[in-house]
């Protein structure tokens, strides 16, 4: 059954400095293939808080252990986050609306120290999914059709409602116990129960085979377990979230590739951090991904940068640590026929370079959405504004990024924008009272003087206040 699935709405409550947030990523003022959203705002106003909302989304949906910075993510009032996704799921041509909400808490684990002294025990916070509600089309008593509860795990049980587990897994008591412990290790180690293998398995084990249901509770039963394959397969292969580490480790001499390629009979996907201030050894494998990557990438590079191409030297055979036959590598830079170390060139090159092959894949295919913190770190104005303007009107994929450059509120249609406030309890919106005409750059400046939204888009500074906070601040070091 062929699957896509793509982000509508997000809701999030209580999460890093944002009390009350939510954003749709439809837009609704032109009918565009690509669903484009570009998040900007002041400095701490929550913009980034948007890019780890669909980071922790990635976590739940492959099941991953959610790492401990997400504990300290709730927000210091609260003793919860909730988060709220709805998608457009398509099976075959047909488009499902569903939703999925978890409630992240905080969980205070001991740490015991070097000696069996209590008073080095520490103290630290592990990040729980402690409840998970899915939701998708079902049908009520009178035939019509309602967004409904399919699992809940908020339950003291495996999971509600009970005519769902039913139906979806049966009354086998073996298998309760063993998904009520899967259950509780889950929430234990901080990983989604809702999109486990352990729920998956029992599913599709008590799909198969079974003869005791008529074949309109098998078609439902056969309904829900695509829905959940389409997220988890959503959640592995096409949602990537790229945040500001990533530009870290060029930083620190590192060049990462993002990338997701097809071959005839496999594809590759994920992000490799390729050290550039030598030469380095990588497994063979990862050598023969790089080398397409790099073809594919190179393809739209020399039109970015014109004449510019990249490339990946073949310095030998090298055996590594692990005792496999690795390949000692070097990436340079082809221009005006000359080949330099990547090392040397700028670090908005090697910002292009890391992303490039995932901005392809947008454009290409429908089924992916990358989400990008600070997309315009490093890239030269211009060229930003250009090439979401192709994106957006003639790309597939779903992008979303944040940026500080207003370079592309002049270039990409005013319903692919939104904005932060300096209202904790409302951080998104989109600006109203934006005539066809405006200029929407010119427009958000204006905004940002006379404050002419309900909730005010900037903090205001005053400059004197600021000259004279620099002048303290010399006294008090002797300048």
């Amino acid at each position: 059954m062929k699957s896509c699935v793509r982000i509508t709405n997000i809701s999030i409550r209580n999460f890093k400095n944002v009390n009350h947030g939510e954003l749709s990523f439809i837009n609704g003022r032109k009918n565009f293939k690509a669903s484009v959203l570009g998040l900007y705002g002041q400095n701490g106003s929550g913009k980034t808080a948007l890019i780890d909302a669909l980071e922790l989304l990635k976590y739940a949906l492959c099941a991953f252990e959610i790492p401990e910075q997400f504990a300290d993510y709730v927000s210091v009032d609260s003793d919860h986050s909730e988060l709220t996704y709805s998608f457009d799921v398509t099976l075959d041509e047909t488009v499902y609306p569903v939703m999925y909400q978890l409630i992240l808490t905080r969980e205070q684990v001991q740490e015991g120290g070097n000696s069996e002294s209590a008073a080095e025990e520490q103290t630290k916070c592990k990040p729980k999914l402690s409840v998970e509600v899915l939701k998708c089309q079902t049908k009520t008593s009178g035939g019509k059709l309602r967004m409904g509860k399919i699992i809940d795990t908020g339950s003291s049980t495996v999971f509600a409602p009970k005519s769902k587990y039913d139906l979806l897994v049966g009354k086998d008591r073996d298998t309760s116990t063993d998904l009520l412990v899967a259950k509780k290790l889950s929430q234990k180690t901080g990983k989604s129960f809702l999109f486990s293998n352990d729920i998956l398995t029992a599913i599709r084990n008590h799909y198969i085979g079974n003869d005791d249901v008529n074949d309109e509770e098998q078609e439902e039963r056969k309904y829900y377990l695509a829905i959940m394959e389409s997220l988890v397969k959503f959640g592995n292969t096409e949602l990537f979230v790229i945040k500001t580490a990533n530009s870290g480790l060029i930083s620190l001499n590192a060049q990462p590739l993002a990338f997701k390629i097809r071959g005839k009979e496999t594809g590759s996907l994920g992000v490799v951090a390729v050290p550039i201030e030598e030469p380095s050894v990588i497994p063979e494998k990862t050598f023969h991904v790089m080398e397409a990557v790099i073809r594919n990438m190179n393809i739209v590079l020399e039109k970015i940068v014109p004449g510019l191409t990249i490339a990946i030297k073949n310095l030998g055979n090298q055996l590594m640590q692990n005792g496999d036959i690795g390949i000692r590598i070097e990436l340079v830079s082809k221009k005006n026929s000359r080949e330099i170390p990547l090392k040397y060139e700028s670090e908005g090159i090697k910002k292009i370079i890391s992303i490039l092959q995932l901005l392809v894949v947008v454009y290409n295919q429908k089924s992916i959405t990358v989400a990008i913190d600070e997309l315009d770190s490093g890239l030269f104005e211009y060229l930003l504004g250009e090439l979401l303007r192709i994106i957006s009107e003639k790309g597939k994929g779903q992008l979303i990024f944040t940026s500080h450059n207003l370079r592309p509120l002049e270039t990409i249609d005013r319903g692919f924008v939104a904005f932060t406030t300096t209202n904790p309890e409302n951080r998104y919106i989109r600006l109203t009272n934006v005539k066809e005409n405006n200029n929407l750059r010119d427009f958000y400046y204006r905004d940002i003087v006379l404050g002419e939204q309900e909730d005010a888009v900037y903090d205001l500074t005053n400059n004197a206040e600021i000259a004279l906070a620099f002048r303290e601040a010399g006294e008090s070091i002797g300048s």
